[in-house]
């Protein structure tokens, strides 16, 4: 299986290297609008690099894997689709949600797969949790309580590409709890705020922020995200019910030094540094099932439709940072958009 890669930055060398070892692809070309630097990963791993997308195209591909800038995913995709390659592509699908939208249209017009990169959902802690919530052992949910915490900021300007701190982080909170729970959220109200670097507001974004959200069935979430936790990379899920509840992220390397003075549980002493070190497991997953899509004996496990979802949600807690009010996600739903099966 010939496998082609878009995009040869942080994610996209990392994604290269773990394509490598994923069963079935058995050649790999990379291709980067900076055509030296697809040619210096390619080079480094032993692989192939096109001198541009479209020549990638022309030499014939199974699958490819979009890593490309944010701005640039909406219109990848579309060129996928016009080839006729199966395509995963990192979230989100677009900036806004027309572009979004115009790719779920599409995507459901046709047969070509499309799976959006959510990895959390191929997380052994959330698959784990999801499975307690469904099977009934937790009883009936009354909270969700979600964080994302980036130990550094990202490089000032990756901000105005990047769709705001609600579209670019917190959105894999709103897909995971939309898809742990299998319901949908109906209204949020979100705060945002800037105590770092000037970059994020001259970007007309934050660098930390929290929603609650409320969901069809009455069950609350809260979601915190921010750019600065000195302590590391944390990323966690409480599932809590009436008949138990289960913790998501708390392993050896959860960012997690404790005030109190007696400890039965050992205190991290390398924690996570970034993403791709807490969710290297689940990463390596969600491309080994790509490889399956791609091949055709598996249906995509994300649409573009199901990342819309999580983008609505997103949309509305960022108009409610802006307008200081609770918002509805109705209402930031796109007149013909209907929403996706839920998971």
């Amino acid at each position: 299986m010939k496998i082609g890669l878009i995009g040869t930055g942080r994610i996209g060398a990392f994604h290269a290297r773990t394509l490598r070892g994923v069963p079935g692809v058995t050649d790999l070309v990379v291709a980067d609008a900076d055509t030296a630097r697809a040619a210096s990963l390619a080079e480094a791993l032993g692989v192939r690099s096109a001198a541009s997308i479209g020549e990638m195209y022309a030499d014939g591909l199974d699958g490819v894997v979009i890593t490309a800038a944010t701005s640039a995913h909406a219109a990848l995709i579309h060129q996928a689709l016009d080839a006729g390659v199966p395509v995963f592509c990192e979230k989100p699908v677009a900036l806004d949600v027309p572009g979004t939208v115009a790719v779920v249209e599409r995507a459901r017009a046709g047969s070509v797969p499309v799976q959006i990169g959510f990895q959390r959902r191929f997380d052994a802690g959330y698959l784990a949790a999801r499975e307690a919530l469904r099977s009934g052992e937790l009883g009936w949910l009354h909270t969700l309580r979600a964080c994302t915490s980036d130990r550094t900021p990202p490089p000032a300007a990756y901000i105005p590409t990047s769709g705001g701190l609600f579209r670019d982080c917190s959105i894999h909170d709103f897909d995971i709890l939309r898809w742990l729970t299998g319901r949908e959220v109906v209204s949020v109200f979100a705060q945002g705020a800037n105590r770092g670097a000037p970059f994020f507001a001259d970007g007309d974004d934050v660098d930390t922020c929290a929603a609650l959200l409320r969901f069809d069935d009455d069950t609350l979430a809260t979601v915190t995200a921010t750019r600065y936790n000195g302590a590391g990379h944390d990323v966690r899920l409480e599932v809590c019910g009436s008949e138990g509840a289960r913790f998501v992220g708390l392993d050896d390397r959860a960012p997690l030094p404790s005030a109190e003075a007696k400890l039965s549980w050992r205190r991290a002493a390398d924690p996570y540094a970034t993403f791709m070190e807490r969710f290297h497991d689940a990463y390596v997953a969600e491309l080994g099932v790509f490889a399956e899509v791609a091949a055709g004996r598996a249906p995509s496990p994300c649409s573009p439709a199901e990342a819309l979802e999580a983008l609505y949600v997103a949309e509305a807690c960022e108009r409610s940072r802006r307008t200081g009010e609770p918002v509805m996600v109705a209402d930031v739903r796109a007149p013909s958009g209907s929403a996706a099966p839920r998971g």
